[in-house]
């Protein structure tokens, strides 16, 4: 016989095999944890301590109680073999379980108190999914998708999504596992877990949903005005020399660089946070220097780890490293095989900025892009690895979390103010860290490019609000190809219109192509500067560059917003204009903040397309025409060219 009872703000349901805990978790949310085990866990993973709520239980029977807070309201039922939960915003139902034989179906062994654990709930009608982090795919809405939950390469798990029923809901559960969108159920699943978490939360708005999903998880910080200008970036400056010819260049040329990166192998061995002092001689007086050009020195990290290194040894006998829980140690063959720290563990996350702080610090280095943030193993076996918070089957989506804590921790106690990481995986909670997220290692092609604006916008949806990809797409580039230039110059328009503006990619190199420094381990790719890309290029990029600097009040004004109430400044328009139901259908257009409508152009060849217009009046940016709004319009744009649009009146449009 099942129990159903309440207190006076939660719901408990007991029967065999099954205990669920429904119960408020902060204003407008409500938390659902169900397990097979005898007890519910209060690990909360990364979500914040909730904030006050208004919960009361209410509708009190013998087969239903309701618990409502604020726009929210749960209902739990009794129904034949268990129960069913029904979600409501505003009296309106938006979302329900669904009973799949009986109780034991949900919950399949693993080890220990861990199951391979499922939530079914009905499939809405007409209903479209947007978030789940970004992955190589051309489908913004997830409606009709599976997938994988699981970090790699070029893609990143963020198990939160928002409805267009007005809802927005977190799968609290950082297994590995996945989630199926499909006409007969959604379906999430943890391939090893405790219990199943999740909340669905909501607001009025998409705005309001979003500030909820930031309460829970964290608000991205005040962005550095740096990082709102154009980073330079190739894969890779070998040595000092290279990296300062490349600054002074762009410096005399009057083209302003706020940020380069000093990519990969700069180091004397993975493990050893350090310069090669043969390449790089005067780490000090490079970072003066470029100081003194107000472009900010940026070097990549990676938390790979060999006994070659002077840190393996005093790091894996102290279990700073991820370890196996079968066979022996490395997870990565790169140059041997390697081992990943274990950020997850404090003591792991102070030995690591000690080193750090001893040489790159110490040179004025502030930033840090943290790749190889998945962590990249292989095989990608995670029930086999051994973290200090658990086995990697029930918590290896934390990784990213984790590792970019180590860094923001370690220079907020420093001092340091304008704090930024760019990495390449995420999980909710993230942003707080000041993560700047890219997607990735990306191929050079125009698919690549829209697949680009669909993660974008899909980030954005799991409150990822400082988003990047690598502009030209990342290998296969052939500079001196009409295709890749071509390619590179619309990318350029659409990092002009992303958070961060950023050149990256491993370009071809030329025929006959010689090292500058024979002997380098990791030699560079070709050529990736805005010259590079032929002489009809150069003009038009550098344009783009001149206007990314001018629009740097208004995207620094939008990204202070985001810090305080969660809103993506790139954005669908259904975020704005969701009454509009034609803008839950636009995958290809997108809002730049409150007064920036981007539609760009994403296929070879294309010099024209069609865009969009929600309501109102917007005057285009290159001819300063006037368009009424709730109608399709075919825009012309050369390539020299783009296509966007600001509302009409306001004050960015004078910038362009």
């Amino acid at each position: 016989m099942s129990i159903l009872k309440h207190t006076e703000k939660s719901i408990t349901f007991q029967m065999r095999d099954e205990l669920v805990l429904v119960e408020p978790y902060g204003k407008d949310a409500i938390r659902v944890r169900a397990t097979r085990n005898n007890t519910i866990s209060d690990q909360c993973w990364t979500l914040l301590p909730p904030t006050e709520d208004s919960a009361t239980v209410t509708e009190i029977h013998r087969d239903r109680i309701a618990l409502e807070n604020g726009s929210m309201k749960a209902e739990v039922c009794r129904v034949w073999g268990g129960y069913r939960i029904h979600f409501f915003k505003n009296g309106n139902r938006i979302l329900s379980t669904r009973e799949e034989g009986d109780a034991v179906r949900k919950y399949s062994h693993m080890e220990g108190d861990n199951y391979q654990t499922r939530a079914l709930f009905e499939a809405n009608k007409g209903e479209h999914i947007y978030g789940l982090g970004q992955e190589q795919t051309p489908y913004f809405d997830k409606k009709g998708c599976s997938s994988e939950l699981i970090h790699y390469n070029t893609k990143s798990a963020m198990p939160v999504i928002y409805s267009s029923l007005g809802y927005g809901f977190f799968w609290n559960n950082p297994s590995p596992g996945r989630v199926e969108f499909t006409n007969n159920h959604t379906l999430w699943q943890a391939d090893s877990a405790y219990q199943a978490d999740y909340i669905v939360f909501a607001g009025a708005t998409p705005k309001e949903t979003m500030t909820i999903y930031s309460r829970l998880t964290g608000f991205s910080p005040k962005m550095p005005d740096w990082a709102a200008g154009f980073w330079q970036c190739k894969l890779r400056y070998e040595s000092q020399d290279d990296l300062l010819e490349v600054a002074r260049k762009y410096h005399e040329l009057k083209i302003p660089v706020d940020a380069i990166v000093i990519d990969y192998f700069h180091w004397t061995e993975q493990g050893n946070w350090e310069f090669e002092p043969s390449l790089w001689p005067d780490p000090k007086a490079m970072c003066d220097e470029l100081y003194s050009m107000n472009i900010r020195p940026i070097v990549s990290f990676w938390p790979t780890i060999n006994p070659n290194s002077k840190n393996f040894r005093a790091m894996d006998e102290e279990n700073m490293l991820v370890r196996t829980e079968n066979g022996q140690r490395g997870t990565f063959e790169f140059y041997g095989l390697q081992d990943f720290i274990d950020p997850t563990n404090p003591r792991t996350r102070e030995y690591v900025w000690e080193q750090i702080k001893k040489t790159y610090y110490s040179y004025g280095i502030k930033t840090y892009w943290l790749d190889e943030a998945e962590p990249e193993v292989h095989p990608q076996q995670f029930k086999n690895l051994k973290f200090y918070i658990g086995n990697g089957a029930q918590t290896a989506l934390t990784y990213p979390y984790y590792y970019q804590k180590l860094f923001y921790d370690a220079l907020k106690a420093e001092g340091e103010e304008d704090v930024a990481t760019l990495t390449r995986a995420s999980y909710p909670g993230s942003q707080k860290f000041g993560a700047i997220v890219w997607n990735g290692d990306i191929p050079s092609t125009f698919r690549a490019l829209f697949e680009s604006i669909v993660s974008g916008l899909s980030m954005a949806m799991c409150g990822i609000v400082w988003w990047n990809s690598d502009i030209g797409g990342f290998h296969q580039g052939d500079i001196e190809s009409d295709y890749f230039r071509e390619l590179i110059v619309r990318w350029f328009q659409f990092g002009l219109f992303c958070p961060v503006m950023r050149l990256h990619g491993a370009r071809k190199k030329p025929q006959g192509y010689v090292p500058r420094h024979p002997g380098v381990k990791e030699v560079s790719g070709g050529d990736n500067e805005i010259w590079s890309f032929g002489e009809r290029n150069f003009p038009i990029l550098k344009d783009l560059i001149l206007l990314r600097n001018r629009l740097k009040p208004y995207i620094l004004h939008h990204m202070d917003i985001a810090s305080k109430e969660g809103t993506p400044m790139m954005r669908p328009l259904f975020f704005d204009y969701y009454n509009d139901e034609r803008c839950y259908n636009i995958d290809d257009e997108y809002l730049f903040g409150d007064d920036i409508l981007f539609a760009p152009i994403y296929r070879e060849g294309e010099v024209e397309r069609k865009v969009y217009l929600p309501e109102g009046v917007w005057v285009r940016t290159s001819d300063k025409k006037e368009y009424e709004g709730g109608r399709e319009y075919t825009c012309h744009a050369e390539i020299d060219e783009f296509i966007a649009f600001c509302k009409k009146g306001a004050d960015v449009l004078n910038v362009f």
